[in-house]
């Protein structure tokens, strides 16, 4: 017996609208006016947070090999780069319906001044990628204490 499958037309003409909207960037010429800048055929999903210590960057990359993911640093840009290629179906077997993204994805970020790009590292675990940005030592906030003086 198979299952139910709950379909969500509004997240299809989403993700439909957003790859309208990047067709139509392409061809035009223009960029996105935020700071992060997209590209490809799937986009993973993306989690930024910040410790007092760290940003921390974790991306959804399920299915992918770390061999298969890009990371770089140029220029205050740091640049996330990969490929999930699609498996084709065996002799025998037909696929009946594939809703997960495949192909090449970049993702670009704007460092902040407060980074450390030298101390970046990344670590790979259960299909998340957690890229941990330490902040400058002089980037830190600091807490002064009060000396109190009796006259």
């Amino acid at each position: 017996m198979t299952g139910i499958i709950r379909w969500d037309p509004f997240r299809e003409l989403a993700a439909l609208q957003e790859r309208m909207n990047t067709l139509f960037e392409d061809a035009s010429g223009r960029r996105r006016k935020t700071d992060d800048f997209i590209t490809g055929s799937w986009i993973p999903a993306v989690d930024v947070r910040e410790t007092k210590d760290t940003l921390e960057i974790t991306v959804e990359v399920p299915g992918l090999d770390p061999k298969d993911v890009e990371i770089s640093v140029e220029n205050s840009i740091l640049t996330l780069k990969g490929c999930r290629n699609f498996e084709k179906a065996a002799d025998g077997e037909t696929y009946h319906r594939v809703e997960r993204s495949y192909g090449a994805f970049e993702r670009s970020f704007t460092l902040p001044t407060n980074v450390d790009p030298e101390r970046i590292n990344a670590v790979y675990r259960h299909g998340v990628l957690t890229l941990s940005l330490p902040k400058r030592e002089e980037a830190k906030p600091k807490s002064i204490t009060i000396k109190v003086e009796d006259k």
